[in-house]
């Protein structure tokens, strides 16, 4: 198998053919461009955190040569716990699945431990390492019944994303995720921005700096639109009747 090329590379040689203007997807694209270069404007979607990931000074003024979209606002958290607890009722434990070693990770737990005595609720961190302590703690933490999860953004999610649906089916808990991704494999339901709604929006702010604006100069922007998905075959597996005003309510159902 060929061996994968060092993204900074990708980013040096892309910044050497001296575009007008970079759209970069992901904190993952946009670091390495920034390191490469501070003079090319680049517009940014889908990025956790920008301010913490130092791509912008601040949200209203960038600052910089980077602007662009936000993935999500750390306040989506109670919306999480909302929606998990509407169609999971007699919730009381919520175990919340996180990348601890990264922003994003710490961000989102922190705004849902925030929230969550709005909703009654007790919420503990099941901690992204690795397959056999993923699977240690989310045993550990069904023992004691009543549970649901929220596996909330990061890379690593991605990578175990097969597994963390299959411990949740396993031990018969109910799980909101970040992503589709997810649900279309026997996740429960999830609850995001629309990306392709940020992409669309990403498209306005490239098309200001053709025309002479400055990345400095445009605000980093929110998510706008939110993609809802349930998957009803899990729900009934789970012994879960899901409302006819949620189902209404969803972007799309998975029947």
């Amino acid at each position: 198998m060929p061996e994968s090329r060092p993204v900074h590379k990708d980013a040096a040689e892309l910044a050497a053919l001296a575009p007008d203007v970079i759209l970069a997807a992901g904190s993952a694209s946009t670091g390495p461009l920034l390191q490469v270069t501070r003079t090319i404007p680049v517009v940014f979607t889908v990025v956790p955190d920008p301010v913490a990931a130092g791509f912008v000074q601040n949200l209203a003024r960038p600052g910089g040569n980077a602007t662009g979209f936000a993935s999500f606002e750390y306040g989506i958290g109670g919306k999480w716990l909302e929606l998990l607890r509407e169609v999971a009722s007699g919730v009381t434990r919520v175990g919340v699945v996180r990348d601890p070693a990264i922003t994003a990770g710490a961000g989102q737990w922190s705004a849902i431990q925030d929230v969550s005595p709005t909703f009654g609720l007790e919420v503990s961190p099941i901690n992204l390492h690795d397959v056999p302590d993923l699977e240690r703690a989310v045993a550990a933490f069904a023992r004691s019944g009543s549970g649901r999860l929220i596996v909330t953004s990061s890379g690593l999610a991605v990578r175990f994303r097969d597994v963390i649906v299959r411990l949740a089916a396993e031990h018969k808990l109910p799980a909101l995720y970040y992503a589709k991704a997810f649900v279309t494999v026997g996740g429960l339901m999830s609850y995001r921005a629309d990306r392709t709604d940020q992409f669309r929006r990403a498209a306005t702010y490239v098309h200001r700096v053709l025309n002479g604006e400055k990345p400095a100069d445009l605000p980093v922007q929110a998510p706008s639109k939110y993609e809802l998905v349930v998957n009803v075959r899990t729900a009934k597996a789970l012994g879960l009747e899901v409302s006819p005003f949620l189902l209404a309510r969803a972007d799309e159902v998975i029947e």
